[in-house]
């Protein structure tokens, strides 16, 4: 291989760890500095813990979010809660057209087993406006007023090459199975990930409240002999 091939490879290895570090430095830094502010966060992460239930702070998601980048990334994100769902807004490219894009997200199903990851997602309140002005199809559209926002699931479904973890769609609700995306499917480490801690856990519900993102998992002491077997045969 040439040496300048070698050196352009390792340079650019080098610029993706400082890169990682760098946002990696960041984060710590100011979930620091959101303890520091909200210190009962501690004492309120210890008491939902004893009941098998997880929040993450929505400024935590914010933070991420904001570390998007690419010339077609979202933009302007925002993310708060509207409990028990979560509602977001971003300037998203739609085909070449620049749209913003919003909707309150609640995720009311949630099944995950050693051969499928399946999430059933409501989309209510959906809002579409044109960011400047274009004559694409998509902004004819979104102009004429003819795409009916209160069920995106049909729109969804009559999308002509969606997405195949899409499994189902209609009205508001869309139904995602990851096992369709043949790098999840085809992924051993996934696979045997699952066998070891589906038995045991499962997801009771993702919800939100004014601050919070939280995920209640719920227990399943009678898998553990599964688990165990699965761990002997990984």
């Amino acid at each position: 291989m040439p040496l300048c091939v070698v050196r352009s490879a390792r340079a650019a290895a080098e610029r993706g760890c400082t890169l990682v570090s760098r946002m990696l430095r960041e984060f710590l830094t100011a979930a620091a500095g959101y303890v520091r502010k909200n210190p009962d966060e501690i004492v309120r992460a210890a008491v939902n813990a004893a009941t098998l239930r997880f929040g993450v702070p929505l400024a935590a998601l914010r933070f991420l979010a904001g570390q998007a980048t690419g010339r077609k990334a979202p933009r302007d994100i925002e993310i708060s809660a509207s409990p028990p769902a979560l509602r977001l807004a971003a300037t998203v490219d739609a085909m070449g057209t620049w749209v913003r894009a919003s909707a309150a997200i609640r995720i009311d199903e949630v099944s995950i087993t050693s051969d499928s990851i399946r999430v059933g997602i409501r989309l209510t309140d959906v809002k579409l406006a044109l960011v400047g002005d274009s004559d694409a199809p998509i902004a004819t559209l979104i102009k004429s007023g003819a795409l009916d926002l209160s069920k995106p699931g049909n729109l969804i479904r009559h999308i002509p090459k969606r997405s195949a973890a899409i499994v189902e769609a209609g009205g508001d609700r869309v139904v995602l199975d990851l096992f369709k995306i043949p790098k999840i499917a085809k992924n051993a480490r996934v696979r045997r990930l699952l066998g070891v801690i589906t038995p045991v856990l499962g997801i009771r519900a993702i919800e939100t409240d004014r601050d919070h993102l939280y995920v209640a998992l719920r227990a399943s002491p009678g898998g553990l002999s599964r688990s165990i077997e699965a761990i002997r045969e990984g």
